[in-house]
């Protein structure tokens, strides 16, 4: 990667993967699996504290940024926004104007995306996106890594099954699309991708080779699938939770369903699952689910990604 094109990345947002050109995801994506071999000793964190700002429960997004960013020397700053003047109606825009002057960035896990955005407008640092409702963007760098660790440099088809409109699949769509894999969702009709974001994704797509199409059928969809991905159908705080358990049940990821795709075929799933609604717990812990090792790559993608937008 060119200096300038490594130059381009400090002291940027990373909220959602719209933002950054092939060029500079696949560096990312290089950078994560160059801190998983370990080939980085070094400690360019060193004096720079990251407030970690949690509006939502979190497990692996938690650990493997406050670890990521211990380990590069950095100090992980959790705040939880019930311990914050938030929750008795302070604005987001005094707060992060008081933590732009005390962090060298912030990282946010929040209900809705426009608290990102707002939090983007007023600071003065660079702000991480660790998951909102549309996007999800450190999941799916980790998941093209994972990706990339079992196929190389080869082009993909990569199925999405479930929600379409989902944080996890709008992110994946994107990723698809930067890396120029064949991209489908199966979903609901009622449950597909956001159609902005759809569309941004058939642009970036016919730019690096890629497709991108939606389907209702999974069986069609996962016809010759190297990657089949799925989520859970029941997110946290949606209000249509018992249409969904009548609506989802033909998207669930099984023994039955991964019999139609390639032989060397991955099950990825961002976890948590809900065995025996979107994935079986035999497809789950069998042969071809790589869901720990995405799960394992989000601590490398976290390097990455803070390495890149604050060291020089």
């Amino acid at each position: 990667m060119s200096r300038s094109l490594r130059r381009s990345l400090l002291g940027r947002n990373f909220l959602s993967l719209l933002d950054y050109s092939p060029e500079e995801f696949d560096y990312l994506m290089d950078l994560s699996i160059d801190y998983k071999k370990g080939r980085f000793s070094d400690k360019p964190l060193r004096g720079k504290t990251i407030a970690l700002i949690f509006e939502k429960p979190s497990t692996r997004t938690r650990v493997s940024t406050s670890v990521a960013i211990n380990e590069l020397g950095g100090y992980p700053l959790e705040l939880s926004t019930t311990a914050l003047h938030i929750s008795r109606g302070e604005t987001l825009r005094d707060t992060t104007l008081v933590l732009s002057r005390y962090v060298h960035a912030i990282a946010a896990r929040v209900k809705k995306h426009e608290t990102l955005l707002e939090l983007a407008k007023w600071a003065d640092v660079p702000v991480v996106n660790m998951l909102s409702d549309k996007y999800h963007p450190l999941q799916a760098l980790a998941d093209a890594m994972t990706m990339k660790e079992r196929f190389g440099d080869r082009k993909l088809r990569v199925v999405f099954v479930g929600d379409g409109g989902a944080n996890t699949s709008h992110s994946l769509m994107l990723a698809s699309a930067l890396q120029g894999y064949h991209h489908v969702v199966a979903c609901p009709s009622a449950y597909s991708p956001d159609p902005l974001i759809l569309e941004r994704a058939k642009e970036i797509a016919s730019r690096t080779g890629g497709h991108i199409e939606v389907t209702e059928d999974p069986k069609e969809a996962v016809n010759g699938a190297n990657v089949i991905y799925t989520d859970t159908w029941v997110s946290m705080g949606v209000p249509d939770a018992e249409k969904r358990m009548q609506v989802f049940p033909p998207y669930q990821v099984n023994e039955a369903l991964i019999s139609l795709a390639e032989e060397d075929v991955i099950v990825m799933h961002c976890q948590p699952w809900f065995l025996g609604q979107e994935i079986t717990e035999r497809v789950a812990y069998g042969p071809h689910s790589v869901a720990f090792e995405q799960a394992e790559n989000r601590l490398h993608t976290a390097k990455a990604i803070f390495k890149a937008i604050l060291v020089p």
